[in-house]
């Protein structure tokens, strides 16, 4: 059984910094593309960043480029968002998710699996 465990959320002040981790359990994950996304209150979830895990190429949503960093360690199974210059604006549950089906990494349906979330608020 597949699992995605998410931790590292909490408070922090404008302009701090995060380090969101997934732990990925239940199967081998060197074919998939492993993602983050957000979700705000009252809007829709939101491509942060991808990371393809056999490969290491990474793609980033235009509003985190320079500020956020998506990494994976494939001794550990864990794929990491190294979240800096925190804005209010970022302030949403941050889900990990996992993909190996065709479709846009863009797109949250494309991914097979889900974490539970971690939140992330940063005050101004």
């Amino acid at each position: 059984q597949v699992q995605l465990v998410e931790s590292g959320g909490g408070l922090v002040q404008a302009g701090g910094s995060l380090r969101l981790s997934c732990a990925a359990s239940g199967r081998t994950f060197s074919n998939y593309t492993m993602g983050w996304f957000r979700q705000a209150p009252g809007k829709e979830r939101q491509f942060v960043a991808i990371i393809i895990w056999s490969g290491d190429t990474t793609v980033y949503a235009d509003f985190v480029k320079g500020r956020f960093t998506i990494s994976r360690d494939i001794a550990k199974n864990t794929v990491y968002l190294q979240m800096n210059s925190l804005k209010p604006e970022d302030t949403a549950i941050y889900y990990c998710a996992a993909k190996r089906r065709a479709g846009s990494v863009y797109f949250a349906p494309s991914y097979d699996y889900w974490g539970q979330g971690t939140q992330v608020t940063v005050s101004s």
